[in-house]
């Protein structure tokens, strides 16, 4: 049994009594013991008055003054509970009311002063959801006798005291450890720990994905359990499969898979065809590895793949969400039969998609290809072997007809791209959020074009079909993250405005990116645009998703394999092929084609059967918010890789001068992008000692009292690596040379 109080309470909606076998049943209670624990948190939080009971059966006690939320801390002790919900206040919690609860908890808040309109509402901790921190990183001390560990983070406010657990912590003294909490906090008596590895003796010296994989409670392995069940798991599939199967062996198909270096076999979950069809039109399909077809739910595999959520990339290492002999047999290998789900798209000759249909399939690849090859091929097409010729004709096609005429219609309909490099590993837009148009691999991105209109193709079905889904939403960026970027963008001479600051929209972005791209800055401003994109949420319910400016709905679908999201998305489509109603009544003589768009606005029936449908729709409620958060962890973990390699670069370069650009002015002192190197560091107002600087907020600067020297947004300086934190990817600035001259009179505030 390993649940939290979270998930236990979700299952808790609409006021209804719930039994404890239900509970026990939907909380994978299959031993006695786990009953028996299920059973005194139940009484606890009857005791504590979150739930009543009533004939035997439970209901979660409503409180309007009671708030779920998660806890964020400051290093200096300010702790705010900062609700799911867009725009909901933030609420202050003192120290004194956090009742033991730690940055990253999820918490239940109960409000017991309310806001004003200059204040944040207060609350107290009422009760701790779910704990954020099993494990930490941090530096062993010894005193008299006793020892403890200091966490490295210092938004964690406390000591562990150390169990000895039969290892040697003299060893660990004055080292970097990784430390499990044995127990939280109760009352007055501390938290308990114990050190399950010494990484180095700082955090210099340890490998950098050791401490982000030890930071955000990252597994490295997987059980020898989980990996004999991955072992066991068919090589083949039962030729009874087929019968209900499309078969598309005999069509020239090709997958892509990535240039890159990893310590892990490719997972190469998605094959492509491209034919026309009689009318002259284009049919392109995307054949997604029927993964759903092996892990069945509630397996030991399924959970292990629920638990991870997402599979991570942190350079090189792999963190995958299955062990690597999934890999080694359902990735889509050349000359070889595999089971897929297919997307198959027709569109029109301008590139418009006309219909689509969604269906179980076979396939055999016949051509697996890195992006580097197709490139290789397009830039020659007369010297192309005659073997490869057909294959060749289908890329052509491909990458100078279709992608191209998919994009247009994307850019038509206020769609836009963002100049930046490629650095998600996924064929979607992955964690971007967005499309990217890289001038290092534009055969990627316009691949990625068709691989996000399958999941759009998929996300429509599902909600025309009214059956349960997960959809990926984000939402519009604020305003406060675009200005400073304007004014920016403004001071390097562009005209960069929107039309309204009451409602952003990715036309918005677009004309930004076009605006944008006639600067010589064009690198960092893209990336500081990107930096301003609010992450995608995964949520029960359709919702519009900003970065590709789709008004309705999008999900993933392409990676089930490598995203938890995408397996339930797929095991939802394979219900629908086999207990999928097509028809309102069984005297009904003609039905109409769920595999198809054609059924779009003909159902009016309920496709699923009841008791099914009200499963599914409980766990994507019940799972989404989860899904979220390691969604979030894993995106935290890969930018902390990125700035930890930034921050070791930069340490090594302490003394040397760069060129940059004034990217943020605050009173403190003001930031400068290095652009060749994407790297960001701190001027700090006290370094500037030849004169005193103001800070004129109204113009976004620093001002010298006497030499009237201003620092602003988008000046050039020339500034020397003075120090860095590794830990804290704090980079220190001085500057050399720059700024701007001023006119006293023009950088007053009014």
């Amino acid at each position: 049994m390993e649940f939290s109080i979270a998930t236990l309470l979700s299952h808790f909606s609409d006021n209804k009594l719930v039994a404890a076998k239900l509970l026990e049943k939907k909380l994978g209670c299959e031993d006695e013991e786990s009953v028996e624990k299920l059973q005194i948190i139940l009484d606890a939080l009857e005791l504590v008055g979150i739930l009543e009971k009533e004939r035997g059966k439970y209901r979660r006690v409503k409180e309007d003054d009671l708030v779920e939320a998660k806890l964020r801390c400051s290093s200096k002790g300010f702790c705010f509970a900062i609700q799911d919900e867009e725009d909901a206040e933030d609420i202050y919690v003192r120290e004194l009311h956090l009742s033991n609860a730690w940055n990253g908890d999820r918490v239940l808040v109960k409000v017991i002063k309310e806001g004003t309109r200059r204040r944040s509402p207060e609350g107290e901790v009422r009760l701790i959801l779910e704990r954020a921190n099993p494990s930490l990183l941090a530096q062993v001390k010894k005193e008299e006798e006793k020892y403890q560990a200091i966490p490295l983070d210092d938004r964690l406010l406390f000591e562990l005291m150390l169990e000895q657990n039969g290892g040697n912590l003299e060893a660990a003294v004055d080292h970097l450890v990784h430390v499990s909490v044995v127990r939280y906090p109760i009352g007055e008596h501390p938290p308990i720990g114990r050190v399950t590895r010494i990484l180095g003796s700082d955090a210099e010296a340890a490998a950098d994905t050791d401490i982000v994989c030890c930071k955000h409670d990252l597994s490295q392995t997987f059980s020898d359990e989980v990996e004999q069940a991955a072992k066991e798991l068919p090589t083949t599939f039962d030729p009874q499969t087929l019968e209900k199967r499309a078969d598309w062996r005999e069509v020239l198909t090709f997958t892509f898979t990535e240039d890159v270096k990893r310590d892990c076999l490719p997972f190469i979950e998605t094959a492509f065809t491209l034919e026309k069809t009689e009318d002259n039109d284009w049919q392109f399909a995307v054949h997604i590895s029927d993964i759903a077809h092996y892990i069945q739910p509630n397996s030991l595999l399924d959970k292990t793949a629920k638990k991870r959520g997402t599979t991570v990339y942190l350079g090189e290492k792999v963190l995958p969400m299955l062990p690597e002999a999934v890999t080694e047999r359902y990735s889509l290998k050349p000359n070889q039969d595999f089971l897929t789900i297919s997307v198959i798209m027709t569109f029109d000759k301008n590139g418009q998609l006309i219909e689509y249909s969604i269906e179980p399939t076979v396939i055999r690849v016949d051509h697996q290809l890195t992006y580097p090859e197709v490139q290789s091929i397009l830039a020659d097409l007369e010297q192309v072997p005659d073997h490869q010729q057909p294959l060749a004709e289908k890329l052509k096609h491909l990458f100078f007809t279709l992608s191209p005429l998919v994009k247009a219609q994307r850019l038509q309909r206020g769609g836009f791209e963002l100049q930046l490099e490629p650095r998600s590993p996924y064929q979607d837009e992955g964690r971007v959020g967005t499309l990217i148009a890289s001038s290092r691999t534009p055969i990627r991105s316009l691949l990625t074009e068709l691989v996000v209109l399958a999941n759009k193709a998929v996300a429509n079905h599902i909600q025309a079909l009214g059956i349960p889904g997960i959809y990926c939403t984000q939402p519009e960026p604020d305003w406060e993250e675009l200005e400073d970027l304007l004014k920016l963008a403004q001071n390097l001479g562009l005209e960069a405005s929107l039309e309204s600051e009451e409602e952003i929209t990715p036309q918005d972005y677009y004309n930004l990116t076009q605006m944008l791209g006639k600067s010589s800055h064009v690198h960092v401003l893209s990336y500081l645009l990107h930096e301003t994109l609010k992450s995608s949420k995964y949520n029960s319910h359709p919702g519009s998703h900003f970065g590709l400016a789709y008004d309705d709905c999008y999900t993933h679908c392409v990676s089930p394999g490598k995203r938890y999201v995408d397996l339930l998305i797929q095991r939802v489509l394979k219900l629908v092929f086999s207990d999928g109603r097509d028809r309102r009544t069984r005297q009904t003589k003609t039905g109409v084609n769920l595999f198809s768009s054609s059924c779009h606005g003909n159902i009016n029936w309920n496709v699923l059967p009841p008791a099914m449908q009200e499963e599914l729709e409980e766990t994507f409620h019940v799972l989404v918010t989860y899904l979220n958060d390691r969604e979030k962890t894993a995106e935290e973990a890969e930018k902390d890789l990125e700035g930890l390699q930034k921050a070791e670069k930069m340490k090594e370069r302490t003394g040397k001068v760069f060129k940059g650009l004034i990217t943020g002015v605050q009173s403190y002192g003001f930031f400068v992008e290095i652009e060749d190197l994407l790297v960001e560091g701190l001027v700090h107002v006290s370094s500037l000692k030849d004169d005193w600087y103001e800070y004129r907020s109204r113009h976004g600067c620093l001002v010298g009292r006497k030499n009237h020297i201003a620092y602003r947004l988008g000046d050039e300086v020339e500034v020397e690596v003075k120090s860095v934190d590794y830990y804290r990817q704090q980079i220190d600035l001085v500057t050399v040379s720059g700024g701007s001259s001023s006119n006293n009179g023009d950088w007053n505030d009014d």
